[in-house]
Order: structure tokens, then sequence, then C-alpha cells
């Protein structure tokens, strides 16, 4: 079973707030939730998996998120990982994929670099008669943990999808995210200096353009933020209720009165519960429309129109989900007087990790394609101009 105990999700919840203070890694958290088959939820049951839905997968992010948003976010890139296989063409790669996954390898996630364009600097070579890569990620989420790490890399002047062992020589990952929010998420530095690859961990990106799993995984990528930050939302309700419920004075009333029956501070918790209830409820909706999808997809009866549906309706869970619970969040700390700031309670983690994932694809942007798409049927493009001419859309002046 790869749904997650609810022993470990109460011993997840219980340190949150202290491994979030003082930084430390989850690993052994981590490691526990894939020898549990956390990771192996969607390896489908002819492969030996439990062959869950989006739906049930994306309610089991939901709860890990709530008992530790970190740990529910450092599976982000492995679980695409896991999804981008149910397009792969190849029956053996698919199989062994599969096969090592059921054994709980873990794999990361690095995409990002530091520069001025999106072009790619890390490279991959012919040298010395084998392949090898040289270069350095950032934001590469997970890959502290990871057993294989999925990149991006320049090849013949093409990009191109590299995986690789994180146990070989010339990888090195770095604890160095600086961010003020999600900070377990092992989202730093990842070298890669003179790695021997396997030219079967090799393929040009232009193999997937299909139609299909471009904006499958788009929309893949976003939910599970998603999923974290409705996570975030149930877990400021469970504090503000376990901050609340013992305390017996309000400010500004002598001697003792229950703030549990003070009206305002009810009003403040229901609205807490509302956001968290609205935010699962959205996100479990655009995991069924991805589910649709790539039902028909499995089937042979792959649908361009349904996928691109149901990205967007990832993109407008996105403006429901990430307003409501950074707002929430923010709104926590009128349960309490000053004490509810207190450090050693951790409650301000929980808007800064609310906060945090919520710059990953800035939802302005995504609002923006909505808008193109519901005006002028365009179908958004990641690496779409901003402001692009009557030529690029097809448009006439």
């Amino acid at each position: 079973m790869s749904e997650p105990s609810p022993d470990l999700l109460r011993r997840l919840r219980e340190g949150a707030a202290d491994r979030d203070r003082d930084r430390r890694l989850p690993r052994a958290e981590i490691r526990e939730l894939l020898d549990a088959g956390f990771g192996a939820a969607r390896v489908p049951v002819e492969h030996g998996g439990e062959g869950v839905d989006l739906a049930t997968l994306f309610a089991r992010l939901i709860d890990l998120a709530a008992a530790d948003s970190n740990v529910a976010h450092v599976f982000r890139g492995h679980l695409a990982f896991v999804e981008q296989q149910h397009f792969e063409p190849d029956a053996a790669r698919r199989a062994d994929w599969y096969g090592r996954v059921l054994a709980g390898d873990f794999v990361g996630n690095a995409q990002s670099e530091l520069s001025g364009t999106s072009d790619l600097a890390t490279t991959l070579t012919e040298r010395d008669g084998g392949l090898r890569l040289d270069g350095r990620k950032y934001y590469t989420t997970g890959s502290l943990y990871a057993d294989w790490i999925d990149l991006s890399a320049r090849h013949r002047g093409e990009d191109h999808q590299v995986i690789v062992s994180t146990h070989v020589d010339g990888v090195e990952s770095v604890d160095d995210w600086a961010g003020f929010g999600q900070r377990l998420t092992g989202s730093g530095t990842t070298t890669f200096t003179d790695v021997v690859v396997d030219p079967a961990r090799v393929r040009p990106y232009a193999l997937d353009d299909d139609g299909f799993r471009h904006p499958y995984l788009m929309g893949f990528f976003q939910l599970v933020l998603l999923a974290v930050v409705a996570g975030i939302g149930r877990a400021a309700v469970d504090d503000a209720v376990a901050f609340v419920q013992p305390r017996r004075r309000i400010f500004g009333f002598g001697g003792e009165a229950l703030p549990r029956q003070d009206p305002l501070v009810q009003s403040v918790v229901g609205r807490l519960s509302s956001a968290a209830f609205a935010a699962r409820a959205t996100v479990l909706e655009a995991a069924r429309s991805l589910d649709t999808a790539l039902d028909g997809y499995r089937l042979g009866e792959g649908d361009p129109a349904a996928f691109t549906r149901a990205q967007l309706d990832v993109y407008r869970a996105q403006q429901t989900v990430l307003p409501s619970v950074i707002q929430a969040t923010g709104e926590l700390f009128e349960v309490g007087g000053a004490s509810s700031v207190d450090v050693g309670r951790g409650l301000d983690r929980h808007w800064r990790n609310a906060r945090t994932v919520a710059t990953h694809n800035p939802s302005v942007q995504r609002q923006r394609a909505l808008g193109d798409w519901e005006l002028n049927g365009v179908v958004p493009l990641f690496n779409q101009p901003q402001n692009p001419t009557p030529a690029a859309t097809g448009a006439s002046s």
C-alpha cells in the first residue's frame, strides 16, 4: 500500500515545525515513504504497482503536505517522472523505470539554470569514446535525496533529456537554497563535472512533441504545487485549532475568557477551514480533468483538445487555490495575540511556505494565458513570447 500510514503522517506533523526551524533535512522520513511505496502509487497494476488514479494520488499528496509541506514538495519531480512513463513508446525502457521505482529508487529534478536567458548552458559532449555531462543547475528540488536526476542539457545543437545516477563521480548536490520558505526541499545547486552518461538515458525532447505529453506534464507539475498549497491550508487550520483550544484569555477581557468561544476567533477559524476545503476540492477536480485526458490516451483515443482543457483547468485551479490559502495563512495570526508569533510555534512557516510555492510558475502569467485562450483560442505554450507579434499568433493587424 502506497498511502502514508496515519502513524507516519502523525510523526511528520509533530516534527515539521522543529525541522523547519532547525533546517534538518527529512532524509529518514522520505526514505520511509519510499519504502512504503508512496513514490510508486501510479505504477500500473500490470507492472506490479497499485495503479491509483490521479484524484487518489493528489488526495494522498494533500494529506502528506498537511503533515509536512516540504516532504510533499520533494516528490514533485519524482512523481512527474513516473507520469512521463505513460507516454514512453519504448516498452523495455518503461518497464525498467517502473521496476526501479517499485524497488524504491527516487528521481530528482534539475532543469533551471541561473542565466540571462532560457538557453541551456549544461552540455553533453562526446569525449574519450563516450558522452560526458558538464553544467550547473539551480532549484534542483529533491536531488539531495535522489538516486537519479532527470535533467536537461544541450547536445549537438538540440535540447535533450538526460538521466544520471547520483552515485557516480562528478555529481554533487548542495543545500544552498536561500528562500524563506520550503527550506527542506533540497532545492539547492547540483553540479555535473565530466560525468559519464549512458547513451541509453539520453533522448532529444523533440521526440516527445506529440501534442499530449507536454500539456499533460505542464498541468501535472503545476498541480503538485497546488496540492502542496492545499495541504498547507489544512495544516494552518489544524495549528490554529491547536493554538486556540487550550487558551483561557482574550486580549481586552479581564479574568478568564475562552478564545474558542469568541465569535471573532470562530470566524477566523471558519475562514481558514473554508479556504482549506475549497483548495482541496479544486485540486481534486483538476486531477480528475487530467485523469480524463490520460485515460483516453491510454485507450488509444488521445484527444489533444482534452489535454488542453485539462491543462487550462489546472491553470484555473491555480487562480483560486493560491490567493485563498495565502490570505488564510496570513489571517491565521488573528486567532491570538503576540504569543502566536512565538518562533517555537512555527505558525509563520505556513505563510512562508505557501508564498514560496506560489512563486513557481507565477499565476499572473497563467491568468493571462487563460484570458488569451478564452478570447482568442490560443493554446498556452511554455516558451511563448510575452508580447507576441501578429505573425507569432497568426493574427492580423
